[in-house]
């Protein structure tokens, strides 16, 4: 289990974590799914850092450049969602470690958002294996990160422990739907796996 806590991952895990924009075993589509790319070697650049709350998320590849919101839990347990508003953000699930922790940081972001047009994470599937990532954090430090893999899964195959499992050095997910809209739904999740490959200096 990863060192944040572990009753809000076990109540986000069972309640389909993702309240509108999630699902519950990995199953991917070969059609929809980057191969892996060859993990980069954390080295000293790459040792974990102290907790501080992620402010800023850059993807250069994807032209994106976002304010970091906090989330928690619904009250049904499932993990919130940023706000819907024209002023869209990326918001990071505090129960996760901070981007550059050891661990799975987890940060979610919309594909649409109703009348105000594309969400913050529109091209998320655009993202391949190797394209950069930083996050910028409440103390000034950045954490750097490279897209190992993408994913796209139906929501009722979500990869619940890939996802929020416990890993043994700094890593991240950047979470938003995909696939066709099903009346008010999406079917899918798109998923990406960054690894930290470089911390900085405030």
């Amino acid at each position: 289990m990863s060192p944040y806590s572990r009753r809000a991952f076990l109540t986000a895990a069972g309640a389909g974590l993702l309240a509108g924009c999630a699902g519950g075993g990995p199953a991917d589509r070969a059609a929809s799914t980057t191969p892996p790319a060859p993990v980069p070697s954390p080295g000293r650049a790459g040792r974990p850092l102290e907790r501080s709350a992620p402010v800023v998320l850059r993807i250069p590849a994807i032209g994106v450049d976002t304010p970091v919101v906090r989330l928690g839990l619904e009250a049904d347990g499932s993990v919130e969602v940023p706000a819907v508003t024209a002023d869209d953000r990326a918001g990071w699930y505090r129960y996760s470690p901070t981007p550059g922790q050891r661990g799975p940081s987890v940060l979610l972001g919309h594909v649409t958002v109703g009348k105000y047009g594309d969400g913050v994470f529109r091209r998320l599937d655009r993202l391949r294996p190797g394209d950069g990532i930083t996050a910028r954090l409440e103390n000034g430090t950045t954490a750097e990160f490279a897209v190992t893999a993408v994913r796209t899964v139906g929501k009722k195959e979500f990869p619940t422990a890939d996802v929020y499992g416990n890993v043994n050095r700094p890593e991240l997910r950047l979470i938003t739907c995909g696939g066709p809209l099903t009346g008010d739904e999406y079917r899918d999740n798109v998923i990406v796996f960054a690894v930290l490959t470089r911390a900085g200096e405030r």
